[in-house]
């Protein structure tokens, strides 16, 4: 039995690597559902992201992954135009799972709920996933090639 029935967690998913996967993996632990916000192509640019993937190229490796990894689990992936999509307004989200880099967005989700008379949301804080180097991976990193997309350092020429 899982402790939550519903919770949302979003992202850019460019490149998925095993920071996704631990944030994925612990969302799917603790919750019967999970509402995943796939960051649009227009809303990351806003956010000075450069993704390589466009999104139904993300959304389609997103959900191949999920299917792989985490099979018989109950996921929705949401297209997110705004910092928090579906959890805003669907009241029956119970938690927000985010990494220790975006915790901050659960206090500004909860303020924005209760705006909305909504309940507020438990913050489930995910400690990121450091590559070999002590450093978190990040798809940038991954893109500059100084690591894979499970934390391995690469040979620089």
């Amino acid at each position: 039995m899982s402790i939550f029935s519903l919770i949302a967690m979003g992202g850019t998913f460019d490149i998925v690597h095993k920071g996704h996967l631990t944030l994925l993996t612990h969302a799917f632990e603790i919750s019967d559902k999970v509402i995943i916000g796939l960051t649009s192509d227009e809303f990351a640019e806003k956010n000075g992201k450069n993704p390589i993937n466009k999104y139904d190229q993300r959304l389609k490796n997103l959900t191949d992954i999920i299917i792989e990894k985490f099979p018989d689990t109950l996921f929705e992936i949401s297209k997110l135009n705004n910092d928090f999509g579906p959890a805003i307004l669907e009241k029956d989200v119970q938690a927000l799972v985010v990494s220790d880099e975006t915790s901050t967005q659960g206090t500004i989700l909860n303020n924005l709920r209760f705006k909305n008379n909504l309940a507020p949301v438990q913050i489930i804080v995910v400690p990121m996933f450091l590559a070999k180097d002590g450093i978190r991976i990040s798809t940038t990193r991954i893109k500059n090639s100084e690591i894979d997309s499970n934390g391995n350092l690469l040979a620089i020429d």
